[in-house]
């Protein structure tokens, strides 16, 4: 069953009436933080009331976000939730994703992951892509994409890729711009943790009817969390976390992909409190083809007692620049920042390029899962990232005891993201409050009012070194798995 909710912007709930207010007076128009779904599930084994890790894209006036709903610890969630608004962000409807899981009825798989958003401009559909889950000991296909022709109505999901154990990390995204020669080509990735996480590649040239064989890249590499962005000039590019951050390309439609090319080393700050946090890429392109990647970094800190959020920029996606500090704050501060997601308004470019970045933040690194304080922030600039405006809190506190588990850490998000649409800066991101009893209260949430243009004092991190080459491991990734159904778990130990 494919269930519609309205949300607007009188919605009643937590947080909903509260005014963000900016860290400094002045820095931006005072905005609005807007609930635009909920978790109405009740089933096993997912914790409810749960939302967490939302992507949103933007095409014209329409806002398409994707979720997981009702999180399930080990892996997945209950089920694939959707929010769409189709008046630039004012009002939104918002469902769950039909023939996907058994959660929300008449789907296959026991659960359902990593959900994120393309729009196919050339064949007028929207996609969304997902991690079908069932459990450990059943193998399923790589990816799972949903279409939609109006982001409200999805059909029944697409299979894509050979048939594993787990897959992990995916993402899709289409060439929509019309002079570009592959123009209507979607290029869908996974990896396979059973295989060293080893990268998968697969192309679809119908609006994600049909898709190739999955393919790996030259040389076989291996990463997480890749992120295609198709350039103007058709040039695909992919930035990737690797053992450092990285990127292949594709110049021929997806038909083939080059070997890794390093974008920078990783000098990582373990997030304090338990919570589920890595320096994933985030990334994206500009009006002119000019690909912005963003990550969570601790070199400009004094003994990597931090992370700030820093960058690096390409054209090509095989030469890289320096990386650079996003001036949130000092690097004296004790902030510590993760879990970004940029936008980058696509009507502009190069130096008049209007980014937004939203991220997760303490306002204290050094803290523990009793005394962290949790929120979300908002960062923009007007000039390319030349200089920045003043952060804005957006959300919080939140007590990480309000969040709920997964097999890496307390959750609220591998990763979150920021559309623009006429030029107005929107992200997607959860927001908890406290449980009532063993009920969570955990929702997704986009803030009205935000902007990107040039507003009060500017920061900026002109003449930032980085001050060491410390880091702390970054540890394995555990896939996305499913629950061993009891009897299966019992039959598999009375083999041993």
């Amino acid at each position: 069953m494919n269930r519609l909710l309205v949300c607007a912007r009188s919605l009643h709930s937590l947080f909903v009436s509260l005014a963000v207010l900016s860290l400094c007076a002045g820095s931006q128009a005072q905005a609005t933080l807007t609930q635009i779904s909920s978790d109405p599930f009740t089933v096993g084994p997912g914790q409810h009331a749960t939302e967490v890790e939302p992507h949103v894209l933007a095409n014209g006036t329409t806002l398409v976000a994707a979720f997981q709903t009702g999180r399930i610890s080990p892996g997945g969630a209950t089920a694939i939730g959707w929010a769409t608004s189709t008046n630039g962000g004012t009002t939104w409807t918002h469902g769950f994703l039909p023939g996907l899981t058994s959660g929300n009825g008449g789907g296959p798989y026991a659960a359902a992951s990593d959900a994120n958003v393309a729009y196919d401009a050339k064949h007028g559909v929207w996609l969304i892509s997902t991690l079908p889950i069932l459990n450990q000991t059943t193998t399923t296909p790589g990816v799972a994409i949903s279409r939609s022709t109006d982001g409200m109505t999805w059909n029944n999901p697409v299979l894509v890729g050979p048939m594993v154990t787990a897959s992990d990390k995916n993402w899709v995204a289409c060439d929509s711009t019309s002079t570009s020669p592959f123009y209507g080509n979607c290029y869908a990735e996974w990896d396979n943790p059973d295989n060293g996480d080893q990268i998968q590649m697969s192309t679809s040239i119908d609006g994600g009817l049909t898709w190739s064989a999955a393919t790996t890249i030259s040389g076989a590499g291996t990463g997480l969390g890749g992120t295609p962005l198709a350039l103007p000039n058709g040039t695909v590019v992919v930035p990737i976390e690797t053992s450092g951050m990285s990127a292949y390309t594709s110049t021929n439609g997806g038909a083939s992909w080059s070997s890794l090319v390093s974008i920078s080393n990783v000098q990582w700050h373990t997030d304090a409190g338990g919570i589920r946090s890595r320096p994933l890429p985030s990334a994206a392109v500009d009006g002119a083809g000019k690909v912005y990647v963003v990550w969570e970094d601790c070199r400009f800190r004094s003994r990597c007692s931090t992370n700030d959020l820093v960058y690096s920029t390409s054209t090509n996606g095989t030469t890289w620049s320096a990386v650079t500090r996003i001036p949130i704050d000092a690097t004296t501060s004790t902030v510590d920042h993760f879990i970004p997601g940029i936008g980058i308004d696509p009507t502009t470019s190069g130096s008049t390029a209007h980014i937004g970045v939203h991220y997760y933040y303490y306002p204290k690194s050094s803290c523990t899962q009793s005394t962290c304080q949790l929120y979300v922030g908002y960062i923009s600039s007007a000039n390319g990232g030349s200089t920045w405006n003043t952060p804005v809190s957006l959300a919080g506190p939140m007590t990480l005891t309000w969040l709920p588990t997964s097999q890496n850490g307390l959750m609220v998000a591998d990763y979150i993201a920021t559309a623009f649409t006429g030029g107005v800066p929107y992200g997607v991101f959860a927001v908890a409050a406290a449980k009532s009893g063993t009920t969570f209260n955990e929702a997704i949430y986009t803030a009205q009012g935000l902007t990107a243009a040039k507003v009060g004092p500017q920061l900026s991190s002109a003449g930032d070194k980085p001050l060491h080459h410390l880091s702390d491991p970054l540890g394995e990734e555990l896939p996305e798995r499913g629950i061993i159904p009891p009897s299966k778990r019992a039959a598999r130990n009375s083999s041993k």
